[in-house]
């Protein structure tokens, strides 16, 4: 009897199946030049990039009444529904993930440093967005600038000088900010 020698090449049943992961969706390999590796680990790790457990839902009462500039006695007969924020801030779940912004690069943009920014992967990069991106091996958030043929990364602080985005460097645009959630 001669047994099969299975080296290499697909074999029935073998690996991962499709959605088994932590996300439950399929995943794609990422190249990173093999240089960058430890530089984008140590980024994911220091920023703590997380993704939402959409399973759990967190619905909270939302109360009718507007609220003034002044102590709101809010009342049962007010409460008109529950409200998640999940389904209010995030258009595709599949597609999105969190990341906390640093620096004050884009606190024209209403940005600041601590901030929790929610980023729709799915959601074109077109002019005027705010995107997360790599730049030179980096993690940036910026404005996307597209003139004529020139693409540039814009921040919201004067103090920064855009960055124009050369062909041969390329840019990759992680996804597009949605929503920034601000603690004041």
């Amino acid at each position: 009897m001669v047994e099969a020698n299975y080296r290499g090449g697909p074999r029935p049943g073998a690996g991962r199946k499709s959605g088994s992961g932590p996300y439950g969706e399929p995943t794609c390999p990422l190249r990173i030049p093999v240089s960058q590796v430890e530089v984008v680990r140590a980024y994911l790790e220091r920023r703590q990039v997380f993704r939402p457990a959409f399973g759990d839902r967190c619905p909270r009462p939302l109360y009718s009444s507007k609220v003034r500039a002044g102590f709101p006695s809010p009342a049962d007969d007010h409460l008109d529904r529950q409200l998640d924020l999940n389904e209010h801030l995030i258009r595709r779940p599949e597609a999105t993930f969190f990341v906390y912004a640093q620096g004050d690069s884009m606190i024209g943009e209403g940005i600041h440093d601590g901030d929790l920014l929610i980023v729709d992967r799915a959601e074109a990069p077109v002019h005027g967005k705010i995107v997360i991106a790599i730049v030179n091996g980096e993690f940036t958030v910026k404005k996307l600038a597209i003139r004529g043929q020139q693409v540039f990364l814009e921040s919201g602080n004067p103090d920064y000088a855009p960055i124009p985005i050369k062909e041969e460097a390329g840019l990759e645009v992680w996804g597009v900010v949605t929503n920034v959630i601000h603690k004041v």
